[in-house]
């Protein structure tokens, strides 16, 4: 019988590097994909030759394809410019910024990644705050607070949605019918709340924000436009017309880096590399663990805790993944679990595919380390000499965690019981 232990920490010891920040997250995964191949290959599980086959090329492609047309929408201006205009509808009324700007986040990162629209509404909330005299740390908080959110309701809305909804089967249109209605309705309770908590933090009336200049390419501003509908549009489509959708985005991709005549050494030079060599690398050493039958004891708790229904199934993924995903990554989670999913003896899986995007994505906020976008706002914060005590983020984030929780437990129970 295959002794399952070196693979099993082949896995940990790539999370370890990883948190452990000696390396970066491309080359810990690296190094972990490396070892486990090497086990299987001693173990003779399988060829080299085999082991290249691994590489998920299909979520790659969709990652990369997203990635340059998000750089080059970026470019053109009309992110920024779209904010500016939201943000000069507060005029004399300070405190909607704390409506505005994080509900312009979370609908940004639908279609970008969360750290690009982060950043994105960090930078226009900086200036903005600057020119207004206000303290940029509660609407900042709750821009992170909403992007971590936003970015779950759509396949390409965060790198773990794409390899959920790839390995699933499941396309763009049909992924926004299971998670985005549950997300809509979380928004409106995220922004009741934290507008709630910040409220008194803000004033309620300031200067008319005419120092604010738009300026932008107009011609540079509709090119970027026009290349996020192709996008949209390809993408749904795909969905009816049974392309896949990293094909969708290549071809996007393309248009975009034709189009709008951007420098494209410059724009590759710009994509999240680390990112895509870390997919790639972990999604190796997860499919390995799987040939290695290394995950099964994972599989085997799940059943028995689930007593081989969706309903308990879900349930058991949904806090299980969620559990995980406030100390791990939500692209590890994610990663971790399809497979056992995917092995699972259920004939309908919506509902727990379902589970596992809010699961590995819902918890990001729990801690000030639990997902990227949280240390970004912490850090993009001290550069503007503005200290934020981590743990008042926890005090914020974990009681909203367990009320998202709550909430799609019950949205996917009512949901995919209908």
């Amino acid at each position: 019988m295959l002794d399952p232990r070196p693979y099993l920490l082949s896995y940990i010891l790539t999370i370890a590097l990883s948190l452990s920040g000696l390396f970066p997250l491309s080359l810990s995964a690296i190094i972990g994909a490396t070892l486990a191949v090497l086990f299987g290959i001693n173990d003779k599980l399988f060829t080299f030759e085999e082991a290249l086959t691994f590489v998920d090329l299909d979520l790659i492609a969709l990652l990369i394809g997203v990635m340059i047309v998000s750089e080059v929408v970026d470019r053109s201006g009309f992110f920024r410019l779209l904010a500016l205009k939201l943000v000069k509808r507060t005029q004399r009324k300070p405190r909607r910024l704390l409506i505005i700007i994080p509900l312009f986040a979370a609908i940004t990162s639908l279609l970008v990644s969360d750290e690009a629209a982060l950043l994105l509404s960090a930078a226009v909330l900086i200036s903005v705050s600057k020119i207004l005299g206000l303290d940029p740390r509660p609407i900042a908080l709750s821009a992170a607070v909403m992007v971590n959110l936003g970015g779950t309701g759509t396949l390409i809305g965060s790198i773990p949605n794409m390899a959920i909804g790839l390995r699933a089967g499941i396309d763009f249109v049909e992924f926004a019918t299971y998670v985005l209605p549950c997300e809509f309705m979380l928004y409106g309770v995220t922004l009741a709340y934290l507008f709630l908590i910040f409220k008194d933090k803000v004033p309620p009336e300031a200067v008319a924000l005419t120092d604010i200049r738009e300026e932008a390419n107009r011609g540079e501003v509709v090119k970027g436009a026009l290349t996020l509908v192709f996008m949209l549009a390809t993408l749904i489509l795909s969905s009816f017309l049974g392309f896949p959708a990293s094909a969708a985005a290549l071809a996007s991709a393309v248009l975009a880096l034709t189009v709008c005549g951007y420098d494209t050494t410059e724009v590759f030079r710009e994509l999240d590399w680390d990112t895509v060599f870390f997919t790639a690398s972990f999604g190796v050493v997860v499919e390995v663990l799987s040939r290695a039958e290394a995950l099964q004891g994972l599989s085997q708790l799940m059943f028995s805790m689930s007593m081989g229904e969706w309903i308990g199934y879900s349930m058991v993924t949904l806090f299980v993944s969620a559990a995980v995903g406030i100390v791990l990554p939500n692209l590890v989670v994610a990663l971790t679990f399809i497979p056992v999913i995917s092995g699972l003896e259920l004939h309908d899986k919506r509902a727990v595919w379902s589970a596992l995007v809010l699961g590995a994505n819902l918890p990001g906020v729990a801690l000030p380390t639990s997902s990227f976008v949280i240390v970004m706002t912490l850090g993009a914060l001290k550069r503007e000499g503005m200290h934020i005590d981590p743990w008042e983020v926890a005090k914020i984030g974990l009681p909203l965690t367990f009320v998202w929780l709550g909430f799609a437990a019950l949205y996917i129970l009512l949901r995919f019981s209908l």
